[in-house]
């Protein structure tokens, strides 16, 4: 008999860049894996409505909703919760304002895609986020206001 499966972690998560392309990868406290900005999901609220709340909480980014543009759902291990998985909306945004961390965010770096990859990241961003940036880069994505 095989143990049951935990369900998933549901979380929203940003795929947020800067106007030069840059992505930003966030990495919290008493942790080594960088990763997408976000968080998880409550019970009752939408994966906008916490994306929203987890970019203002953590990075003091005033968001609105209609700047989000969803980019798809995906699954991969935690990166911080052993044995559990993550399950994502992802969505893009590009800003020019600048983050700064707060609550459980104790780094942020902006990145270039290959800069990336030498960072210890967590897997939802190594194998389905990274990917989807490259290609990304250069499009026109929706954006933040200035703040």
């Amino acid at each position: 008999m095989s143990p049951k499966q935990p369900p998933p972690i549901r979380i929203a998560a940003a795929l947020l860049t800067d106007a030069a392309g840059r992505l930003l990868l966030v990495r919290k406290r008493g942790t080594l894996a960088f990763m997408q900005p976000g968080g998880k999901i409550e019970p009752q609220e939408e994966p906008v409505a916490a994306l929203v709340r987890e970019l203002g909480e953590e990075l003091g980014l005033a968001v609105p909703a209609s700047a989000l543009r969803p980019v798809g759902r995906f699954t991969a291990p935690a990166a911080n919760e052993p044995g559990f998985t993550v399950e994502a909306e992802l969505f893009a945004i590009t800003t020019t304002a600048r983050p700064v961390p707060a609550a459980e965010i104790e780094e942020i770096r902006w990145v270039e895609p290959a800069m990336a990859e030498d960072l210890p990241l967590a897997p939802l961003t190594r194998h389905h986020v990274l990917p989807l940036h490259r290609p990304a880069v250069g499009r026109p994505a929706a954006r933040a206001p200035e703040h």
